[in-house]
């Protein structure tokens, strides 16, 4: 195990116990936690290469909302979220919406396509690096998920896992805003 996959699996496994409170479907939902929009700001581009072998970038999804996932096969608390972006790509997708997983594992699509498979993953998936993750000023645990309103712009940020309630009430407002 890397260094950097040691500290993201010990910071990420600290957000779990207190995430495991917000999970808990039985409570209220919380705020979707939206940045005010005149305090967004730009998402950084970056090359979109997928399991497919698609070229793109992040910003051919201008006008669309995008939830932008950092996350591993090794990765606890991406195990419990994976399935509500699954959900989401499939309930909001026609509505302007997009899910991007980003794959920050070491082996690459040696590990990422088999468990994309398993996990029935119906959303573009790419692999990430340091670049990539130093681009959105590093990842600090994972998961982390950023949502992005329709403008490029980030309009969240959660770091270690967030309940479920809590994305989609952020993709449901940030869909709601005129395109």
């Amino acid at each position: 195990m890397t260094a950097r996959k040691l500290q993201l699996v010990l910071s990420g496994g600290l957000v779990v116990g207190a995430a495991l409170l917000i999970v808990n479907p039985s409570a209220s939902d919380a705020a979707s936690g939206l940045i005010d929009e005149k305090n967004r700001r730009l998402a950084p581009d970056f090359p979109l290469n997928d399991s497919h072998g698609i070229e793109g970038r992040l910003s051919d999804y201008k006008r669309k909302v995008i939830l932008l996932n950092f996350w591993a096969t090794w990765c606890g608390p991406c195990k419990l979220e994976i399935p509500w972006f699954v959900e989401f790509e499939n309930k909001y997708k026609n509505s302007g919406f997009a899910v991007l997983g980003v794959s920050m594992d070491d082996d690459g699509w040696k590990s990422v396509r088999p468990y994309m498979e398993q996990k029935r993953m119906n959303y573009r998936v790419i692999l990430g690096d340091n670049s990539t993750a130093s681009k959105y000023g590093g990842i600090a645990a994972l998961p982390e998920t950023l949502l992005i309103d329709r403008e490029g712009r980030i309009a969240a940020r959660h770091v270690g896992l967030t309940g479920k309630n809590n994305y989609e009430q952020g993709i449901v407002e940030l869909l709601k805003m005129k395109e």
